[in-house]
């Protein structure tokens, strides 16, 4: 195997400003009226509330504002940790009717599924782009890492943690450009029944109930328990269904006392119809290939189901979480973790690619005649296991003058993924769909495992270390760096039985320093700067013995390194943050060249943006939460990688812009709503020809309206696009397959408490 080639960067060329002040004040003006809090899902609603969560007290929890997230690697409040962090509170997703993360992280601007898989293999569960990269696979329970391409269902969830920026000091291996936590519901000491039933149009039937109670014979001691169930179609899909239930049971002990125990319990069952999506024809930027040309300008109906009745997506998640904490002192606190997990996804889609090829028909210029060949079966059999420890020490202290919050730990971590691979046994495959009429209930394909499989492992020690300094009261550093040793093992058998074994390990060094300048108590002013990596097989256990592949044992891990100012503003007596950031991310270590010439690990690619959010209440009864975006995702080195042969990086919007707000009236009703905009994005390239190089620009609005009938139930009708938009919400790599978004819809709730 021949070792990769290095050579000296090209020089970097000069940043341009990426957009005028007058541009961010525009965009806000998208806002609608509206405004209050509404709980559900067993979430206090008082503005004062103050939740416990795992790891850490979160204090001041106010409708769509939070204080703190709840990892202790971060020592300070939002206001003062030099970083963009956007939290999504249970309070805004469900307001909003929002069940799982894709639709909680629609309140992050430019963050969203807009990538809709491979050639015939489509993205299964979360599937989140964010600053132009992939950070699916930076998706964390708790602090703790959660593998599997599967939906997160939000019954169990407190709030989305969104950290954007190289969070490879803070979680190990992620993704260049942030990761994404969500922090569970546990036993609290209080007495509580609440939950929502919901309906909607589609054959929307979802409901979820929390529980909460302690122990009378057993002080300090509580017992939670939240269930869901969900049986509804996918809004403007024929056939696509999604189908699950949970429990997440949660026992704690001392909760009034110095040591305090937990044991946290989640069983998710899914049993879904997947969506294997819409062809791209006739849509804008569609040019037909041989044997196409009568279907220019006869797009199909976009909600048109091109599977059978045998597609299915079952999956199992389970998880174990025991958390033991202990307080010293009110300056001295250990935390330890200890995570078992579980998921197992049996997977079944019939994709297609509308190629010319795979276009047939009877009659040229009778478009009844058009079929579409299903000629891409798509199988998975994987399981996901993840068993971790970590050990945190929260130490307060001074030492002169300057004071310190120092957080520093102890990580390891075992994470395995087995995949065994089915095919087609009889050499056929489903009949072809009629392109305008498709029938999904035929038969004709068997299928069978054919003895190959893949089997990947990454064993992982860390040690961490946070501190923040304050100087005075005006002055803070904060410091913090990772050391991690990591260990994958990947093995390969061919259904010939031929098996191939490779092996990676390495030492990693992250780290990342801040500061924030204290112009008042209410304006902070930042700048920051982070080193993360990902090595071989980081984001997928897979390595690979190909030369261009960065899953190579040979290559060197992909380096994210970036720069980030701004300010962060408390307003209107600290009821709204406003915060604004400039960041710039570049990525090295990417692979160019060809097998011709060798391959350097030379290429690099950035993302330059501005960021501007607005969170909190503008009075009493009026809150806000929206987000603006403007960034430039380009290759400055290598290969392009859009379709349209710029130097844009794929899937992600040059500008984006979201919003909600609410306004609640003294005599109980609650009106409000929100605007969301998703700029053009590039697709991805693989030589496919005559389809889409881009998806266009979108603008979707959503509105609610409650009632609250008495203390104890309050009824909401949430409107989806308003206006029935007809949008590309993702498009896969070859362009020949998109995610139709969806069409107006409402959904009725029920949310009660006791």
């Amino acid at each position: 195997m021949s070792h990769i080639k290095t050579r000296k960067y090209a020089p970097r060329s000069a940043r341009q400003p990426v957009l005028a002040t007058a541009t961010l004040i525009t965009g806000f003006a998208f806002a609608l009226p509206g405004a209050a809090q509404v709980a559900s899902d067993g979430n206090d609603s008082s503005s004062n509330a103050a939740t416990t969560l795992d790891n850490v007290e979160v204090h001041g929890v106010a409708g769509f504002t939070a204080e703190k997230v709840a990892s202790p690697k971060f020592t300070q409040s939002l206001q003062d940790t030099p970083q963009t962090i956007q939290v999504i509170t249970s309070e805004l997703f469900n307001q909003q009717g929002a069940t799982n993360l894709t639709e909680a992280l629609r309140n992050s601007p430019g963050v969203g599924t807009f990538y809709a898989g491979e050639n015939g293999n489509t993205s299964t569960g979360d599937a989140i782009y964010m600053r132009g990269f992939d950070t699916s696979s930076s998706i964390f329970v708790d602090g703790v890492r959660d593998i599997g391409s599967v939906a997160r269902d939000l019954f169990n969830i407190d709030q989305v943690e969104v950290t954007k920026g190289p969070a490879g000091t803070d979680n190990g291996r992620s993704a260049p450009t942030g990761a994404i936590n969500l922090v569970t519901k546990q036993a609290s000491l209080r007495n509580a029944v609440s939950g929502t039933v919901s309906v909607g149009t589609d054959a929307q039937q979802r409901a979820t109930a929390d529980w909460n109670q302690t122990f009378a014979g057993a002080p300090g001691s509580a017992f939670r328990l939240n269930a869901m169930w969900q049986d509804s179609d996918v809004a403007g899909r024929d056939h696509v269904n999604n189908k699950r239930w949970g429990i997440a049971p949660s026992l704690a002990f001392g909760l009034d006392s110095a040591t305090r125990y937990y044991l946290n319990l989640l069983y998710v069952k899914q049993d879904n119809v997947p969506d294997g999506f819409v062809p791209t024809i006739g849509l804008p930027g569609w040019q037909p290939q041989a044997g196409q040309a009568a279907l220019v300008g006869h797009p199909v109906d976009p909600e048109n189901f091109y599977g059978t009745t045998s597609d299915h997506d079952h999956v199992d998640a389970q998880m174990a979480t025991f958390r033991f904490e202990h307080d010293f002192s009110d300056t001295l606190k250990l935390t330890n973790t200890l995570r078992w997990g579980k998921t197992v996804q049996d997977y079944l889609l019939t994709a297609f690619m509308s190629t010319g090829a795979n276009t047939i028909f009877t009659d040229v210029n009778d478009l009844s005649t058009y079929s579409i060949r299903r000629s891409n079966p798509t199988f998975k059999d994987q399981e996901n296991t993840i068993l971790t420890e970590q050990l945190n020490l929260r130490a307060d202290f001074s030492t002169g003058s300057v004071e310190h919050n120092l957080s520093t730990g102890l990580e390891f971590a075992r994470e395995k993924q087995d995949a065994l691979t089915l095919a087609a046994t009889n050499g056929s495959n489903w009949p072809a769909a009629n392109l305008y009429n498709p029938e999904w209930n035929v038969s004709g394909l068997t299928w069978a495992y054919n003895g190959a499989s893949a089997a990947g492992a990454t064993t992982t020690s860390s040690a961490y270390l946070f501190d923040t300094l304050k100087f005075g009261s005006r002055f803070l550093l904060t410091a913090g760096l990772r050391i991690d040793h990591y260990q994958t093992e990947y093995e390969t058998v061919t259904a010939a039985g031929v098996a191939t074994r490779l092996e990676d390990s390495d030492t990693l060094f992250n780290w990342k320093a801040g500061g924030v300048y204290k112009a008042s108590d209410d304006v902070s002013l930042y700048a920051n700067y982070a080193l993360s990596q990902q090595p071989p097989g980081g984001s997928n256990f897979a390595l690979s013995t190909a030369a261009n592949n960065a899953g190579n044992p040979n290559m060197d891990p992909q380096k994210a390194r970036t720069l980030e100012v701004g300010t962060k503003w408390n307003l209107i007596e600290e009821g709204l943050a406003l915060n604004l950031a400039l960041f710039q991310t570049e990525v090295t270590n990417e692979i160019t060249g060809s097998a011709a010439e060798g391959y350097f690990q030379d290429g690099r690619k950035s993302v330059t943006g501005i960021e501007l959010s607005a969170v909190g209440n503008l009075t009493p009864n009026w809150s806000i939460s929206a987000g603006y975006t403007h960034q430039q995702a380009r290759v400055e080195e290598g290969t392009a990688v859009a379709a349209d042969g710029t130097n844009n990086l794929a899937y992600t919007p040059e500008d984006a812009f979201t919003s909600w707000t609410t306004y609640r009236f003294p005599f109980g009703l609650t009106v409000g709503g929100g605007v969301r905009y998703s700029g053009e994005t590039h697709r991805g390239t693989d030589g496919a020809i005559g389809t889409p190089a881009f998806t266009k620009s979108y603008t979707v609005y959503d509105a609610v309206a409650s009632y609250e009938v008495n203390d104890r139930l309050v009824l909401r009708l949430n409107g989806y696009n308003l206006f029935d938009k007809q949008y590309v919400a993702a498009i896969n790599k070859s362009g020949y397959r998109y995610t139709p978004g969806a069409p107006r819809t409402f959904l009725l709730s029920a949310d009660f408490r006791f």
